[in-house]
């Protein structure tokens, strides 16, 4: 392959073939215009260099700059899709036995039993108190600050069956509490912040099972009956609960988009709350890496690069921002393949070098299973001659130890 210095690289660059960035990670598909936002990450990374086997068709100088349009994201993505599925492996990863035994899971679990314990007292109209979801938020809070990683490998990994409504907001709230505490905004502001995330989609409870559970595309009626729950939401955090007004704020503004096409009503960029905007971006990783009954679930790699292709369309760049640092382009808990050939589960980041995380050994290249009693972990910052080639789908692991 051709190596490309990054200084030389300019927004709009076109080029015949694909271009890469170490470790054979996709960096443009060919005939894709290059951002200039794509050579700020390289540059913040530290990346000197990409490949490509092509060379470049145009300049910026000669030609204007294309501008990027969501044909061209969906294209990226489909390219990604079809790189996954070349790399199917038939194997079975499941440390499922050792996590439900673990005090990380039980805490987890709890928090996700007592969660949905206040949504059947909602939704069966109980006299439920505000204290309760507090609570839960001190309990969540405090969990997550000894248990970070494991917190978030159960969010990509998915092993809780059932609740799901319960399940979607304890990970939101963890997740954006991690956000939240990245901005370093005060402890009352983060408290309010993870409550918000725990009842932001709470007026689902109000809507038919048979739009919420529906399989397959929602007519134009019924999707405007689900851009109604954060009314609904409003009203149980107000007149049921005697919630805070942030709280409040993050149960209506969490659709707010910030181009300022969200709803319910609309409001552009730095006027939706900064709770909502965290909320926000939680949300929809939460969305996108939990299998839902309409789709499969995209694994944290690939939902990863779909909020970093944004664009400030939905989401505020800094939130974005902030997140990728702290889950890194493969996210705690992403099975890996090497490219010597081996396995690998991603167990830490480092934030200054997202493409090199500490990982633990699933299987050597020789297709020997590692045994999870006694694991290997490799630093990747520090093994410079391995790298990660490709992000795996978890269900391809199915067939392991059978």
């Amino acid at each position: 392959m051709n190596a490309i210095n990054t200084y030389d690289l300019k927004a709009g660059q076109i080029f015949s073939e694909d271009v890469f960035t170490e470790g054979d990670c996709l960096l443009v598909p060919l005939l894709v215009p290059l951002r200039q936002k794509d050579i700020d990450l390289l540059l913040s990374w530290g990346i000197e260099e990409v490949k490509t086997n092509g060379m470049v068709i145009n300049s910026p100088e000669e030609e204007p700059v294309i501008e990027e349009i969501e044909s061209n994201i969906e294209e990226i993505f489909e390219e990604i899709e079809e790189d996954l599925q070349e790399s199917k492996t038939v194997l079975k990863f499941s440390i499922n036995d050792v996590k439900r035994n673990s005090g990380p899971y039980r805490s987890y679990k709890n928090l996700i039993d007592r969660l949905n314990a206040i949504f059947i007292g909602i939704k069966s109209s109980d006299d439920v108190q505000m204290h309760a979801v507090d609570n839960i938020c001190t309990q969540l809070i405090q969990d997550l600050s000894q248990h970070p990683d494991s917190f978030i490998d159960y969010i990509l990994g998915g092993e809780v069956e059932g609740h799901e409504l319960a399940k979607s907001s304890v990970n939101t709230a963890i997740l954006s509490t991690l956000i939240a505490q990245a901005f370093n905004l005060p402890g009352h502001k983060i408290h309010n912040i993870v409550a918000g995330a725990l009842l932001h989609d709470v007026g689902m409870l109000r809507l038919s099972k048979g739009i919420t559970e529906k399989k397959g595309g929602l007519s134009e009626a019924e999707l405007e009956q689900i851009k109604s729950h954060p009314l609904h939401t409003s009203k149980i955090v107000t007149k049921e609960l005697f919630g805070p007004s942030e709280v409040n704020l993050i149960a209506l503004q969490h659709h707010e988009r910030w181009d300022g096409k969200g709803y319910p009503d609309r409001i552009l960029g730095p006027g939706i709350d900064i709770g909502a905007r965290i909320v926000s971006v939680a949300d929809a990783f939460e969305a996108m890496v939990s299998k839902k009954s309409y789709r499969n679930s995209m694994i944290g790699y690939q939902a990863i690069k779909n909020l970093m292709s944004d664009n400030a369309r939905r989401f505020d760049p800094a939130v974005i921002s902030t997140f990728t640092k702290i889950m890194g382009i493969y996210p705690i808990g992403s099975i890996v393949r090497l490219n010597n050939g081996a396995i690998a589960r991603v167990i830490s980041i480092h934030t200054a070098a997202p493409l090199r995380p500490v990982i633990q050994m699933l299987m050597d290249e020789k297709g020997k299973v590692q045994n999870t009693g006694d694991p290997v972990t490799v630093d990747l910052l520090t093994e410079k001659t391995i790298f990660i080639k490709t992000a795996i789908d978890p269900a391809e692991f199915n067939e392991l130890n059978e």
